[in-house]
C-alpha cells in the first residue's frame, strides 16, 4: 500500500476532522466513549486544542486526517515539556506502524523545538499502554490520578 503521508501542524480549520476522527477512534472498544451528543465532542475538541501554548499535531494520509496528537507545551521546573492531552489512529489505519511513524514525527518536531520531554497519561488496561511501552515512555511509579465523580 502506497500512502501519501503528510505531517502537518494543525488549527482550527481543521476542528471538524479532528472531532470526527477523535469520535470514530473512542466510540468503539476497548474505549467505548459516547460522542453521540456532536456539541459536547466539539466543545471538548476545541477546549483542548485551542488552549495558551497548544500544540496540536496531524498526519494527513491520502489528505485524510488519519492520526492527532492534541497537547500543550507546558513549562516545568524539569523542562518545558509537550503535554498530550489526546492521542488517536483512525480505526481504519490501525495496527500498521502509522502511530509509531506520527509519534516519532512529533518527537523530531519537539526536539527542534527544544522541549525536554512529551508527558502523557493513558489507562493500563488499554491497548495504548503496550503502545508507549513499545515507543519509549516509562511509566511513572509516582504519579497517581484522582478522580471524584460528584453527580450520577
Amino acid at each position: 500500500m502506497n500512502l501519501a503521508e503528510q505531517f502537518v501542524i494543525l488549527d482550527e480549520t481543521y476542528l471538524p476532522q479532528m472531532a470526527e476522527l477523535y469520535k470514530s477512534a473512542f466510540e468503539q472498544e476497548p474505549w467505548n466513549d459516547n460522542w453521540s451528543d456532536n456539541c459536547q465532542l466539539t466543545e471538548y475538541i476545541k477546549e483542548i486544542s485551542g488552549s495558551f501554548h497548544s500544540l496540536n499535531y496531524g498526519l494527513l494520509i491520502n489528505g485524510k486526517l488519519s492520526a492527532l496528537s492534541i497537547g500543550i507545551i507546558r513549562h516545568w521546573w524539569e523542562g518545558t515539556n509537550y503535554n498530550i492531552e489526546e492521542f488517536c489512529v483512525s480505526p481504519d489505519v490501525q495496527c500498521k506502524g502509522i502511530g509509531s511513524r506520527f509519534m516519532k514525527m512529533i518527537e523530531a518536531d519537539i526536539q527542534k523545538r527544544g522541549l525536554s520531554g512529551i508527558f502523557l497519561q493513558t489507562d493500563n488496561d488499554k491497548p495504548s499502554y503496550q503502545f508507549y511501552q513499545k515507543n519509549g515512555f516509562n511509566e511513572l511509579d509516582s504519579h497517581v490520578s484522582f478522580y471524584k465523580r460528584l453527580s450520577e
